[in-house]
């Protein structure tokens, strides 16, 4: 039997292409569970192996997407069985493994997680990797003190796809939550999140000589690094953490110790590639029961295997707002 995937090819000069393909089953990877995918969505990670690769990419051909939810076709373990729903994001699926961009996917059982009560396949994916990560942001953030009433919370990259879910989970549990945007027009869109200030990029965009300023933030997400997190870390108030999730204003870091050691701020690394069945598990749970569903519901906009190629490079531009649903039987 065939299905329809997004089949990514490199030429003999290293140059790459896109395309919606019907392919056979038996081109399917190895992996103990089959899956029929429903739903997908568009990453940053994505763009990379939709495009150029990013160093992402072992081999050629490629069927991208990081992440998928849908509805276990076969399986050779006993964890899930035939009509099961599920989701599955990181472990490099959609990288060094085919991803989702397919009607059909094929991995590891360890790989999956259950479909929490309360979300439907659709929803998963509107939440996807980006949102995921953004609750294990917030989750890192409580775990290391911050409770709501504290002061206002920074979210960096608050239009994107981790910011978006971040500034919605934040604000329903009762936090002030203050959205970095460097797009004006998504100022509204924030508000309607939740977010009661927002903070023109410009305004964090560079670093100063101060390595201390007015302690401001009681949390942060960051979704942005380089010189925007480097300012933020000496804006922390005492003993509070920034969960650094993301590197869209580049890898570097030029900051001082000085935040750490006068001020005792925390800088927390969020991974979610590889991150453990178990905190997989109460991240899912707490998405189901802290992040607003109608908050979730303003954040989609939905699309086709057909549109992933344009999708790819818009989000590599900066140019994807909210949380993107691919239904891959569109």
């Amino acid at each position: 039997m065939s299905f329809n995937a997004v089949i990514v090819e490199k030429d003999a000069e290293g140059k790459t292409s896109a395309s919606v393909q019907s392919i056979d089953d038996s081109r399917l990877p190895e992996g103990d569970v089959t899956v029929a995918v429903e739903y997908s969505t568009v990453n940053y990670k994505d763009g990379l192996c939709i495009g150029p690769g990013g160093g992402l990419v072992r081999t050629y051909p490629h069927v991208p997407g990081i992440d998928f939810a849908g509805t276990v076709e076969a399986s050779s373990d006993p964890r899930y069985a035939l009509g099961d729903k599920v989701i599955l994001t990181g472990w490099r699926v959609g990288e060094a493994h085919w991803g989702g961009y397919a009607q059909k996917a094929r991995v590891k059982a360890d790989w999956l997680v259950p479909l929490p009560k309360g979300l439907t396949t659709r929803t998963a994916m509107a939440v996807g990797t980006a949102g995921f990560t953004a609750m294990l942001a917030v989750m890192a953030l409580e775990d290391h003190g911050l409770k709501p009433g504290a002061g206002p919370v920074l979210v960096t990259g608050a239009a994107g796809g981790v910011g978006s879910v971040a500034t919605a989970i934040l604000a329903h549990l009762g936090h002030e939550v203050a959205g970095v945007t460097g797009r004006p027009d998504t100022a509204e869109y924030l508000a309607s999140l939740g977010a009661t200030r927002i903070v023109a990029r410009e305004e964090l965009a560079e670093t100063v000589k101060r390595p201390l300023e007015a302690e401001t933030w009681a949390g942060c997400v960051d979704a942005v690094g380089g010189a925007m997190l480097a300012r933020v870390l000496g804006q922390m108030k005492y003993g509070a953490s920034v969960a650094a999730v993301g590197l869209a204003g580049g890898a570097g870091l030029p900051a001082t110790v000085i935040p750490f050691l006068l001020r005792g701020v925390n800088l927390l690394g969020i991974d979610s590639v590889m991150r453990p069945y178990d905190d997989r598990l109460r991240a899912w749970g707490r998405i189901a029961s802290d992040l607003p569903m109608d908050k979730l519901e303003a954040m989609i906009r939905p699309a086709t295997l057909s549109d992933l190629p344009g999708l790819g490079a818009d989000i590599l531009k900066g140019q994807i707002k909210g949380r993107v649903v691919v239904d891959v039987n569109a």
